[in-house]
């Protein structure tokens, strides 16, 4: 006997049968029904957020205890036209903090400053187109070569100075070097240039002069305004000239044996410088008095550099 005669009946009659595949109509017709479905539960969820629904009437009693609020006042509303408005053109010249849009930057002015008092010398006073002194002596030197003593002598006592042309010669400290001490014999040729008998340039006459509380200066490349201002203002000047204020000097550079270079000349010779005018100098040379021309006077002063003692008192 084989297996489904074994089985049974019962089991044969309650065994379900197959599932059934649905056509393509039935599929259509459920799906339009869950589509309805779907629209009527929609709606129903509509109606009951807007209160028209499942107790609208309870939703409603509450409010009919409220208090009435006030409508919210109505506003009239303006019409407004817009108002053109005109940028300026962009300033090519605007400075760094200029906006970028061009409009030129007006830059604050800062407050001045307090301008402080400056103290400026006075103009210096024209000089006067001549002058002279008069009052001052001169003598005649003792020695061929002590033009520079009797000079400083004669100075000094137009200063009230009373100095002895010897006491004087004597002080002097002696050097190869013109411009340290006195060079060779005071007794010597004239004409000569170190290291022979020669003389002594303005710086040790002035520091002698100091000595005797005299308030000498020594200068040299001083300018002959700077003469005229001493002279105008009633102060003669020892000058440093070629033979008696003559032309034709010429000048020697010499370095004596100390090392030091200095300029001198043959007939080196000291001269007090008393009077100008536009085109003449006044000297004193030793006891006589005379006038050069300007040109002259200055080519006489100008080999041994525009040497010259100054007053520097009182």
């Amino acid at each position: 006997m084989g297996p489904a005669s074994s089985l049974p009946l019962w089991f044969n009659t309650a065994m379900p049968s197959a599932p059934r595949r649905l056509s393509l109509s039935q599929r259509f017709a459920l799906g339009l029904l869950l589509l309805a479905n779907l629209g009527v539960f929609g709606v129903l969820g509509v109606l009951a957020l807007s209160g028209g629904w499942f107790g609208a009437e309870a939703l409603a009693a509450p409010l009919a205890d409220a208090v009435p609020v006030s409508p919210s006042p109505t506003f009239p509303v303006l019409a407004l036209s817009p108002t053109p408005v005109t940028f300026p053109s962009p300033i090519a010249t605007a400075s760094r903090d200029a906006l970028t849009l061009g409009i030129e930057n007006t830059p604050t002015p800062l407050p001045s400053s307090t301008t402080l008092p400056i103290d400026t010398p006075p103009p210096a006073p024209e000089l006067p187109a001549q002058a002279l002194i008069t009052g001052i002596v001169g003598r005649r030197q003792t020695y061929s070569l002590s033009c520079e003593a009797r000079s400083a002598a004669d100075w000094a006592g137009y200063f009230g100075f009373d100095i002895d042309e010897l006491d004087f010669v004597s002080r002097l400290p002696l050097s190869d070097d013109p411009d340290t001490g006195f060079v060779g014999d005071m007794n010597g040729a004239w004409g000569q240039v170190p290291p022979y008998s020669y003389g002594v340039h303005a710086m040790p006459v002035a520091d002698l002069l100091k000595q005797y509380g005299v308030k000498a200066r020594a200068r040299r490349g001083l300018e002959w305004d700077a003469v005229r201002a001493e002279v105008a203002a009633g102060e003669p000047v020892i000058v440093w000239v070629v033979g008696h204020v003559e032309r034709g000097g010429e000048r020697v550079l010499y370095t004596a044996s100390n090392g030091h270079t200095t300029y001198v000349a043959r007939f080196e010779h000291t001269v007090i410088v008393i009077g100008y005018t536009e085109d003449t100098v006044t000297v004193l040379d030793n006891g006589w008095r005379y006038t050069r021309s300007l040109e002259t006077f200055l080519e006489a002063w100008q080999p041994l550099g525009n040497m010259a003692v100054l007053y520097v008192g009182p």
